[in-house]
């Protein structure tokens, strides 16, 4: 049995749902293909596929099986390709996982370009407030913005940046603009707090060299980078994010900075990945493109 033709018959099979699209797409008989995933099962010990007489659906070792072959697969065709230094012979599948302002301003408005360049590179893009574990969840690289936790990670630093303190022109309208410190106690700001339950922050400004916090009344706190963006814009409170996810807001004049003499600490912008002896040459090339992305995109910030 050839094991690869094997796997790209069992992932035609799960990606239709059927043995008869699969033999069809593959042009092959029906029956060697189901032929071809039964050896398969039988090579494995354990079931791939749940058989009916109106559908086909891959069993929980099935699915991680599927997993596994696309990675695989992806990886042998880059192997093969190896040699042939074209923008073309980049081939499989690649992960990724980004805070969502910089998959939403960023990297999609440019996306179209490095798939132009690399038609045969499959992308799963993940964009989410929640950690993803790089390893357990296969991701081949991660954008974070922020401090970092993890030990076990390569690091790439990108650069820092720079914090503003905004509120809506409706905020200030009812509330007024904080002019000093002190304000704050008579002034509102939107909660953040990656798990719901955890007290937020208060407003924090750096003095001198030290981080601090300054109390401010928080009546809304949320969990999500939209909703806090869209709290603001709403007039519920203060926020400070990275100025480099804001210019469109503030340019069109639906957000206004405050306190500009005070603020919180730069933040850092990383890019991170396994630390594995052999990365796939699409996954380097896709950090590199990203990395000059996000250095030029944040040229000002981060410089």
């Amino acid at each position: 049995m050839d094991k690869l033709e094997a796997m790209r018959t069992y992932m035609r099979v799960a990606e239709l749902a059927s043995f008869t699209r699969a033999a069809d797409s593959l042009g092959l008989p029906k029956a060697s293909v189901s032929t071809s995933v039964q050896k398969l099962e039988n090579l494995l010990g354990t079931r791939l596929l749940h058989r009916t007489t109106r559908r086909v659906q891959m069993t929980q070792d099935g699915q991680v099986f599927y997993e596994r072959c696309k990675d695989m697969l992806g990886d042998m065709d880059e192997l093969e390709s190896l040699f042939r230094q074209t923008p073309d012979s980049l081939r499989g599948r690649l992960r990724a996982d980004m805070p969502t302002v910089v998959a939403r301003e960023v990297v999609m408005p440019r996306l179209p370009e490095f798939l132009a360049r690399h038609p045969h590179v499959r992308i799963e893009l993940s964009s989410t407030d929640r950690r993803v574990d790089l390893v357990e969840e296969g991701f081949d690289c991660v954008v974070r913005a922020g401090t970092l936790q993890e030990s076990d990670l390569i690091v790439r630093p990108l650069g820092m940046l720079p914090m503003v303190n905004l509120a809506s022109p409706a905020y200030i309208e009812r509330h007024g603009a904080p002019e000093s410190i002190a304000d704050l106690a008579h002034h509102f700001a939107v909660g953040y707090a990656p798990r719901l339950g955890s007290r937020p922050d208060g407003f924090e400004y750096m003095d001198g060299d030290q981080r601090r916090w300054a109390e401010i009344g928080i009546i809304l706190t949320v969990n999500n980078v939209d909703a806090y963006q869209q709290a603001c814009l709403a007039g519920l409170g203060i926020i400070q994010v990275p100025r480099a996810g804001v210019r469109a807001l503030l340019a069109q004049g639906r957000l206004v900075e405050v306190l500009p003499q005070v603020g919180a600490a730069p933040m850092p912008l990383s890019l991170l990945y396994p630390n594995r002896r052999h990365l796939a040459r699409r996954a380097q090339v896709f950090m590199d493109w990203l990395a000059g992305l996000l250095k030029d995109d944040y040229a000002e910030q981060a410089g």
